[in-house]
């Protein structure tokens, strides 16, 4: 099923029901400052989320590829967030931490696999995505030398797996 409605449809939605999580405010002014807002934003910016051609199939196919992909990210969370309390209390800190930046080139192709990717280095501590292009070429800056040895590693990996492989 193809659409042209369907990506404005589910911006829509979801800019919705993003208002109302963080907004917290269910009364008629408010909801309807969301309503209207939402609209906006879906009616401007839809086609750079899904693309000019989205399939409902395959959204909700990558949507629950996205999903599993979730834990896995908040896993690499914690374990960097582990490294860097073992860095900031370990007695010769000032020799471990060794901040560069990393360049590599990365196999994604499509813009939304490349601003997960970027996203999750910055969420990842002691990593930050400085630069990245819609060519693949990204700039990650690594607090030491643990940090940057997995970059693209794995993550790029699945990443892959979810938006660009079936």
């Amino acid at each position: 099923m193809k659409s042209k409605m369907l990506p404005n449809l589910l911006t829509f939605l979801m800019m919705v029901l993003f208002w109302i999580i963080l907004s917290g405010r269910f009364d008629s002014f408010h909801l309807s400052l969301g309503v209207i807002a939402s609209a906006g934003v879906s009616y401007f910016s839809s086609e750079f989320l899904f693309g000019k051609d989205l399939r409902l199939d395959e959204f909700i196919k990558t949507f629950f590829k996205f999903v599993g992909y979730i834990p896995y990210l908040f896993y690499q969370i914690f374990l960097a967030n582990l490294h860097l309390l073992y860095l900031a209390f370990h007695p010769r800190m000032k020799e471990l931490i060794d901040p560069k930046i990393v360049r590599f080139q990365s196999r994604l192709k499509k813009g939304l696999s490349l601003v997960t990717l970027a996203n999750s280095i910055t969420l990842t501590p002691g990593t930050i995505t400085v630069f990245v292009s819609m060519d693949g070429a990204f700039r990650v800056h690594a607090i030491d030398k643990r940090s940057r040895e997995d970059l693209p590693g794995e993550m790029e990996e699945r990443i892959l797996k979810v938006f660009e492989r079936d």
